[in-house]
């Protein structure tokens, strides 16, 4: 996109929401090569004062706290896969069914979920941390060797995770340096072995991946 154009705005956003974005050369040098926080608020851009500073370090060292699963959000874009790595997911309604996830603005795989109106919220298992990396990476073919199905929304949906849901989009809502995405499941499953247990999920907790042991 050229830096005259304006920026595809997702629904549920003000018209003149792109106005307050950050610049791209400006999101390109602070992200790096990865389309991942991996600590709450990593991505955003912090007022450069000693305050806000310290007032975002807090922020995300005591989040980082809170431990949580990985997930990898995917979809279909113009018959090509794509997907992201993702912390910020939740379910917040059981009828209707809706779950959640939060992007950054600065994402570059949610532009293209978003136009793609579903999404698969695939949840890691132990020993997947290699996917999560490669989903969180900012390559050109993060698919290139997997294997993976589609879901019943068409989406991406790989091997060995412990369960997923596959949603349509409800609603988007701008959140500070984030979108809140609300979906609505259209179909979910886990996996369990003939004993009936489940995989191991992977955990992320003080930044650094964790299991259950």
């Amino acid at each position: 996109m050229a830096d005259h154009e304006t920026p595809d705005i997702p629904a549920g956003m003000r018209s003149d929401a792109h106005e307050t974005w950050p610049p791209r050369d400006l999101i390109d040098s602070f992200l790096g090569n990865f389309d991942f926080e991996f600590r709450p608020g990593e991505a955003a851009d912090i007022a450069d004062t000693v305050a806000a500073q310290e007032a975002a370090r807090k922020f995300r060292d005591t989040l980082g706290r809170y431990a949580s699963g990985v997930t990898v959000v995917t979809s279909m874009s113009g018959g090509e896969p794509v997907g992201m790595t993702c912390q910020s997911f939740s379910s917040i309604s059981l009828d209707p069914a809706l779950v959640m996830f939060s992007p950054a603005r600065t994402s570059r795989a949610w532009p293209l979920i978003q136009r793609a109106g579903h999404f698969c919220v695939n949840f890691l298992a132990d020993g997947q941390e290699s996917l999560s990396n490669t989903m969180a990476s900012r390559g050109t073919d993060k698919f290139a060797g997997l294997t993976w199905t589609q879901s019943k929304t068409g989406a991406p949906l790989f091997d060995g995770i412990v369960g997923h849901v596959d949603c349509t989009i409800e609603a988007v809502h701008e959140a500070g340096d984030h979108y809140v995405v609300i979906g609505k499941v259209q179909d979910m499953d886990f996996h369990v072995d003939a004993q009936g247990s489940s995989p191991d999920p992977l955990l992320y907790f003080q930044g650094a991946y964790r299991t259950v042991r």
